[in-house]
């Protein structure tokens, strides 16, 4: 295994895990939110909304993400880095979601913008995780839920 290959097989390792991980974590309020709401009356539906909505964000990129993991472990599966990468474009541009280009980016490239959606992911779940945490705290008039 050559060094590009390990390098795009750890990224879509990385970005696997990632995404599974804030994944689950934004759908806990989504479990919690209804067993809390029930036992302490009614939070502000403004606020539910809003944490319905990044709950919804974190998601859509988790998806986009678990995608990223499996091109980038396409690229990985051949031989040389353009190769695998000119695969990876030629499958975007079969399922018409990038236009081919004339200079296609490299694999550092093309990792460097999977971890901006990475950070992008990861400050909508902490705003989901806050609004969250808000609303436990007004639904429960300052007292602890427990």
């Amino acid at each position: 295994m050559t060094q590009w290959n390990a390098t795009a097989s750890a990224a879509a390792r990385n970005l696997g895990r990632n995404s599974i991980v804030c994944g689950l974590t934004a759908l806990l309020p989504l479990i919690i939110g209804p067993i809390t709401q029930g036992y302490r009356g009614f939070a502000p539906a403004f606020g539910w909304l809003l944490t319905l909505v990044f709950c919804g964000i974190v998601l859509a990129l988790a998806i986009h993400l678990l995608f990223d993991a499996l091109l980038f472990r396409l690229a990985s599966s051949h031989e040389t880095e353009a190769a695998g990468l000119a695969a990876v474009d030629d499958l975007l541009s079969r399922m018409q979601l990038r236009k081919p280009d004339g200079t296609p980016p490299g694999l550092e490239r093309r990792i460097a913008g999977s971890r901006r959606i990475v950070w992008r992911q990861r400050l909508a779940l902490a705003i989901c995780l806050v609004i969250f945490a808000i609303l436990l705290f007004t639904a429960g008039d300052g007292r602890p839920l427990c």
